[in-house]
């Protein structure tokens, strides 16, 4: 692959979400290895800010990058557009501290862009090709990085109280991104605006340019353009926040529960193991310490914590009843009237979602897979699934009996599971499941 810039310059204006300045913005083309570059010309000089990981100084809703005294706020949408656009080097002038929101999406950069003509140059693309997984975690918020050939993203969404939980993995190309990622709009929820407001934030927010979650309404001036739209805007910020490595990336991206704070830990990481190759270093790993309840037939709730990151409200396994060798276990999840997702999905006739059937389902087998390898300091994270069945609904009262058999596994890296959800000994549902165990001590990608 060839690096791409645009062909001729073009413009744009509008309101910026959390400053409600009016501002210009113009995307000109730039020579090869010239990357993507802030220019703000309205401070004095025209000062300029690299978009480079080494530069992110803000995290508050947005991403914000210093160089000196010139700042820009916001940049996520922009960046999302040139990478996903697969456009590597352009300079972008803009006469305020921030891009303007227009609709909540990348959608019109993108057809900006596209109207600027993209254009190849001589110079070869440069790759990062990831070896190795890199991995944050924050809670019950996650986001891994695994080896690929290509850029894939997927990613469940889903607030604290477990409404609106949405699923989607997608391999990520120009087209895909024009059509299936840039109109996704952004979102906030309800109870969230006051405390921005007195946080100076979204000064130039409006449902022209948002959508607000209140309960279990949607409130926007226009239906969904999506019935994921949350999910799907949530990668568009992944694309966007990864682009600050600096350098086109091949990975598989799986993500929890992302945030713009989340995304810079692990563009931060992988920009670390991107310095060490160049370096011609490898991080050092932790040794092996502990095994978790070795022989053990059957695992309690403490026991599984030790094992699992997940705390409430995501632990979706109660007991592990019954440990059949090391490649196959059954679990227990009770199904409780007071779990938060009922909240919301839905109010007046409760359903477990089938995704967090699928979540146990791989919780389940990460259990699996930890015990297989023995160790402490080790996090099972889910990469994909396939082959799923939903057979009939899940509600309170119910016992959710969840049987895993691992079925295929890389060394000790990569596993392949089996899984069904069983209640009152009918199968309620079953998928395939594609894990990875990775250090702990990797996080930050250390």
């Amino acid at each position: 692959m060839k690096q791409r810039t645009i062909l001729r310059e073009a413009s744009i204006k509008g309101t910026s979400l959390h400053t409600g300045e009016e501002v210009h913005l113009t995307f000109k083309p730039a020579a090869e290895d010239h990357g993507v570059v802030f220019r703000r010309m309205d401070l004095y000089g025209k000062p300029e800010v690299r978009a480079n990981v080494e530069h992110v100084t803000e995290l508050v809703r947005s991403t914000t990058l210093t160089a000196g005294h010139a700042k820009v706020h916001t940049v996520e949408h922009v960046l999302s557009a040139l990478s996903g656009l697969g456009i590597d080097n352009v300079l972008v002038e803009l006469d305020a501290s921030e891009p303007p929101i227009l609709d909540g999406s990348s959608k019109h950069f993108v057809n900006l862009l596209q109207q600027a003509e993209p254009v190849e140059q001589k110079h070869d693309r440069k790759y990062f090709v990831l070896k190795e997984p890199v991995c944050v975690s924050e809670g019950n918020r996650s986001i891994i990085a695994l080896p690929y050939d290509g850029l894939k993203i997927t990613c469940t969404s889903a607030d604290d109280r477990g409404i609106h939980t949405q699923h989607l993995s997608l391999d990520i190309d120009p087209e895909t991104y024009a059509a299936q990622i840039a109109p996704a709009r952004t979102f906030t929820i309800y109870e969230d605006i006051e405390e921005l407001l007195k946080l100076g934030k979204i000064q130039g927010g409006s449902l022209d340019s948002a959508i607000v979650i209140k309960g279990d309404k949607i409130l926007s001036k226009e239906p969904l353009r999506f019935k994921d739209e949350f999910v799907r805007h949530k990668i568009l910020d992944i694309i966007g926040d990864i682009s600050l490595l600096g350098m086109a990336l091949k990975a598989h991206i799986v993500a929890v529960r992302p945030g713009h704070a989340l995304n810079a830990r692990l563009t931060a990481g992988l920009h670390e193991k991107l310095a060490a190759e160049k370096a011609g270093k490898k991080p050092a790993k932790e040794e092996t310490k502990k095994i978790v309840a070795p022989n053990a037939k059957a695992l309690d709730i403490r026991q599984i914590l030790d094992l699992l990151p997940h705390r409430y409200p995501f632990v979706m396994i109660d007991r592990v009843t019954q440990i059949i060798s090391e490649d196959e276990l059954v679990a227990m999840k009770n199904v409780t009237i007071n779990e938060p997702y009922f909240m919301g999905h839905f109010p007046g006739h409760p359903v477990m979602p089938g995704v967090l059937q699928l979540e146990a389902m791989a919780q389940a087998a990460g259990i699996l897979m930890l015990r297989r390898v023995s160790s402490e300091g080790k996090i099972a994270f889910f990469m994909s699934a396939d082959k799923i069945k939903f057979r009939q609904a899940v509600v309170p009262g119910d016992q959710l009996e969840v049987h895993v058999k691992l079925v295929k596994h890389r060394g000790m890296k990569i596993g392949v599971a089996e899984g069904t959800c069983k209640v009152d000994g009918k199968e309620v549902s079953s998928a395939e499941l594609m894990f990875t165990i990775v250090d702990a001590a990797e996080e930050a990608g250390a």
